[in-house]
């Protein structure tokens, strides 16, 4: 199998699938010939591709990225900080701490509009296209939108949505990360069990997972990562816009 741009594509054409094929994905990325995979240290061209970078006193800092649930950070935000306003890039450095940024993977989706559209709708919907157009410019920022599927009302007759895609594309990268050995630290920002196979996946691959979660976050999820973080005041309140 090899490594070209094409069988990327490939991978993130997966995003219909369930949960459980991300052991497949993972199968399939493990499958490719020694020849032309990245290895520690190693991009295709023989460039140097360190994964450890000095810092002060000769000691040595790992490469870390990070998994954002968007929907989540903001229940999180608002049931417990009473809908306290962020800077995500304060977010984004205050999650990696003294380990060298690769890249925030930040997921979430566009709201739902009619066929045609309420005004209303419109103006959601630009908000929120403007806002993760904002988030996608920023440095080691990239964003990553799945889709809202309508579930139909609720017992009092408002619209009910479920968010289709974001589970299976954070599940792609932080397993593609893992098997090319281009990360040694993952920090999460959710609170979805789906991604427990994408967890164990990468612990497989030594890399260490570090879960940051709200007051009730998933048992299975929790006992899966490595390291637990509860967001804190102090924590959100330095990251206040």
């Amino acid at each position: 199998m090899s490594a070209t741009p094409a069988h990327i594509r490939l991978l993130y054409a997966l995003v219909s699938a369930t949960p459980a094929h991300i052991r497949l994905l993972y199968a399939l990325v493990s499958a490719t010939p020694a020849h032309i995979r990245l290895h520690p240290g190693q991009r295709q061209g023989g460039a140097a591709l360190p994964l450890s970078l000095p810092i002060a006193g000769g000691n040595l800092t790992k490469r870390a990225a990070i998994f954002l649930d968007g929907a989540y950070m903001e229940n999180v935000l608002r049931q417990e900080f009473s809908g306290i306003r962020i800077d995500y890039q304060k977010l984004s450095a205050a999650l990696t701490g003294e380990a060298d940024l690769l890249r925030t993977y930040y997921y979430h989706s566009l709201p739902y509009q009619g066929s045609p559209p309420t005004e209303a709708e419109r103006a959601r919907y630009a908000i929120r296209r403007n806002f993760f157009t904002a988030l996608d410019r920023l440095p080691r920022y990239t964003v990553r939108l799945g889709r809202l599927s309508p579930l139909g009302p609720d017992s009092e007759g408002r619209p009910r949505f479920e968010q289709k895609q974001v589970d299976i594309l954070l599940g792609i990268d932080l397993v593609l990360l893992a098997a090319k050995h281009l990360i040694q630290e993952a920090i999460l920002v959710t609170g979805d069990s789906d991604f427990i196979p994408a967890v164990a996946v990468a612990k497989a691959e030594g890399v260490l997972v570090r879960l940051y979660h709200g007051v009730n976050p998933h048992n299975s999820l929790w006992q899966e990562a490595d390291e637990r973080v509860q967001f804190t005041p102090a924590l959100i309140n330095a990251l206040q816009r």
